[in-house]
């Protein structure tokens, strides 16, 4: 493997850890309803699944997360949270 497709793997990998841990916050928050709690469930078990590319694993749980985004029952600062979830995965590319 190149040196620069294995800087690529880390700032991939860097990417995924951080909206995991950001879909840790939505999920341990207890104002936000519970299928968006799902969803954030779901969205980590994409982001979790090695048998997947990085990439595919980021646009999984990125079309999880913007389907539940349009939820009007949103608390507003989750709604924020999720849009950088799916800022920051949207720039994982394989």
């Amino acid at each position: 493997m190149s040196e620069a497709s294995a800087n690529k793997n880390e700032l991939n990998e860097a990417k995924l850890r951080q909206a995991l841990m950001l879909l840790e916050k939505i999920i341990s928050d207890s104002s936000v309803p519970r299928n968006i709690r799902r969803a954030a469930i779901e969205a980590m078990k994409m982001l979790r699944d090695t048998s997947l590319s990085p990439g595919v694993r980021a646009a999984n749980a990125v079309s999880i997360l913007d389907e539940v985004s349009q939820d009007p029952n949103m608390p507003m600062h989750t709604r924020t949270a999720v849009w950088s979830i799916v800022a920051v995965l949207s720039t994982v590319k394989d």
